[in-house]
């Protein structure tokens, strides 16, 4: 069954946000798992894309957006409308928007990150609600400020 982990941030801005799904997706790709980060839009895929590379100054995480034809080659795509193919066997998703896509429980994992924003606390409690009204299990983990 799917393992779902919140990572509730103490900060309100989208910064903060985008700044710990990276170090979160780096870290899970260093780990070897392949990761899907679903982002709301296009415009927040875009933005993710380019956080990836400047996220921090010796960091490197090979990604691409789903639609790229790298995305068959790296670890970590990144998409906001469809699903990777099955395929690629993705383990991880790191969900970015408001809702829960359909399709979350193909992976192993799914990450839902949480800032004060108060757009997203309502979103993602609907979310942590929807998940375990489902059976699924559920996991917090409070965070300190995040610098850099």
């Amino acid at each position: 069954m799917t393992q779902i982990d919140f990572y509730v941030l103490p900060d309100t801005t989208l910064k903060a946000r985008l700044d710990f799904a990276c170090r979160l997706a780096e870290t899970i790709q260093r780990k070897g798992y392949r990761l899907h980060l679903h982002a709301e839009d296009d415009t927040m895929a875009r933005e993710l894309d380019e956080a990836l590379w400047t996220f921090r100054a010796d960091a490197y995480v090979p990604h691409a957006l789903a639609d790229d034809a790298l995305a068959e080659r790296v670890a970590v795509t990144i998409g906001w409308a469809e699903p990777p193919p099955p395929e690629r066997s993705v383990q991880a998703l790191l969900n970015l928007s408001p809702g829960i896509p359909e399709w979350f429980s193909r992976f192993e994992r799914v990450a839902e990150i949480i800032n004060q924003h108060q757009a997203v606390l309502t979103a993602k409690r609907e979310c942590w609600q929807t998940y375990r009204q489902r059976g699924y299990p559920v996991k917090a983990h409070q965070l300190r400020g995040q610098s850099g």
